[in-house]
């Protein structure tokens, strides 16, 4: 019979790996969905202004840097999983899975909110450019969300190794 070397929960690594998909999946979800709704309304304004195309791209700017958050949470997570040097509980994969979810899906519904609202405010911005200031405070709000989502996911993650002394 062989012997692990293995300390913790066995099935833990596989809510903590989950949690670092999560963060991943669902942010890219957002930034995916907010740049190809805010790029259609892009699109759509600059047949009628394309003078202000490179103006108006600053919502899918927004939208990309959504993966970025959940790609940070991912790596902050997979660098935590190392049963083999230091045990790791259920609790450490919860609180992984957490931090993924919480990072993942305020990135999602960010994504969302960046989407409709750059669409609809480029657009809006071509015929009325005073109206350009008023959606990027709308972007940055929308943008904030996706943020404290990061935040909470990385005091989540930093919370993994503390359910026990070793």
């Amino acid at each position: 019979m062989a012997t692990s070397t293995f300390s913790g929960d066995e099935t833990a690594p596989f809510f903590g790996f989950l949690g670092a998909a999560a963060a991943l999946v669902f942010s890219c979800m957002g930034a995916a969905y907010g740049t190809a709704k805010s790029g259609v309304g892009v699109a759509s304004m600059g047949v009628m202004r394309p003078e202000l195309v490179m103006k108006s791209i600053v919502p899918v700017v927004m939208a990309g840097v959504l993966g970025i958050y959940g790609l940070i949470i991912a790596v902050i997570i997979s660098t935590g999983i190392n049963p083999k040097a230091k045990s790791y509980y259920l609790f450490d994969g919860y609180a992984h899975l957490s931090s993924g979810l919480a990072c993942g899906l305020a990135g999602l519904a960010a994504g969302m909110a960046i989407g409709i609202v750059g669409d609809a405010g480029v657009r809006a911005n071509a015929q009325q450019p005073k109206l350009f200031v008023g959606m990027i405070l709308i972007l940055i709000f929308a943008e904030a969300l996706a943020l404290y989502g990061l935040i909470v996911g990385i005091i989540l993650s930093s919370r993994a190794g503390q359910s026990r002394a070793d």
